[in-house]
């Protein structure tokens, strides 16, 4: 979810169902979508919270799956953000 924090960062939480798997996964899991985030930082703009939450996940999951699926719900035209 996204909401207007009317500052001038944008924060990031992120919380992983235990349908996610062990702690392990859950860990790498928010790893790589702050991975993402980081990577991405300067085409989110400020002033903005928002809200990961990770369901399920696939053993197959690395920073180019989340690449894609955060970059297309993210960074495509019709932007979230306004």
């Amino acid at each position: 979810s996204f909401k207007q924090n009317r500052r001038d960062i944008t924060r990031l939480g992120i919380t992983a169902s235990k349908r996610v798997g062990n702690a392990v996964k859950r860990n790498r899991t928010k790893r790589l979508i702050r991975e993402f985030f980081r990577l991405n930082k300067q085409q989110i703009p400020k002033g903005y919270d928002i809200s990961i939450i990770a369901l399920r996940v696939t053993d197959a999951l690395n920073i180019c799956t989340v690449q894609e699926e955060l970059g297309a719900l993210l960074l495509k035209n019709d932007n979230p953000f306004s």
